[in-house]
């Protein structure tokens, strides 16, 4: 938590620095609030240490779900693709491993110890095994103190999204951010739209004038 604000902190100076304004924030349209806040209580609740593993790998899976369908809903805005990159990376590991697997190089670089997360490792987190795939993708990259985190190259992609996404509404570069388009079927008029769309056919039939040589009443 304390990289992601971190992370947030610098793009807001690199905003700044750049001619950018906080108030153009105020201006930016995001869709499904409530999927994303969903998904961020469900990933709070799967670090909790009570849990057992394959409970919290579950609550871990549909809390990146419902943060992934936030950013693919919200995908127009800029570096969009970014965050849903490393969702996807991220996601993918842990559905694989039931959990994210951690170096233990990459724990000793944070400044901490690998045999604490041995017996202790949450529905997120477990010490890294022979067991493990797609561990390039696991968390391996290891920031000293005073930071002392493991993040993943999903991570990276995710954060850079991140701050390119808040220093690019700064500067007021966010677009529209439409959602998009329902699809309907052309041409369809049947009882279930509204009498100004079922009947619109019809009236331009009528009101279309005759080809000239014709008429009404035939020959």
């Amino acid at each position: 938590m304390i990289l992601v604000l971190i992370v947030i902190g610098l793009a807001v100076v690199a905003g700044l620095l750049a001619g950018g304004s906080l108030r153009r924030l105020e201006q930016v349209k995001l869709h499904w609030w409530g999927v994303a806040l969903g998904g961020l209580a469900l990933q709070g609740i799967s670090l909790t240490s009570s849990l057992d593993p394959p409970v919290g790998s579950v609550l871990l899976i549909a809390s990146y779900a419902l943060l992934l369908a936030f950013a693919w809903i919200n995908r127009r805005l800029p570096a969009a693709w970014l965050v849903i990159a490393g969702l996807t990376l991220n996601i993918l590991v842990i559905v694989v491993n039931q959990g994210m697997p951690v170096s233990a190089s990459a724990i000793e670089t944070a400044g901490a110890r690998a045999e604490g997360l041995v017996g202790t490792g949450t529905g997120k987190h477990h010490l890294m095994g022979p067991e493990d795939t797609l561990t390039p993708f696991a968390d391996v990259i290891g920031i000293p103190p005073p930071i002392g985190a493991v993040i993943s190259i999903g991570d990276v992609l995710l954060y850079a999204g991140v701050a390119i996404l808040v220093v690019a509404l700064m500067l007021g570069r966010s677009g529209e951010n439409r959602r998009p388009p329902a699809r309907r079927f052309q041409g369809y008029r049947g009882k279930h739209l509204p009498p100004e769309l079922r009947f619109a056919g019809l009236a331009h039939r009528r009101r279309a004038p005759l080809a000239e040589g014709t008429s009404g009443t035939g020959p």
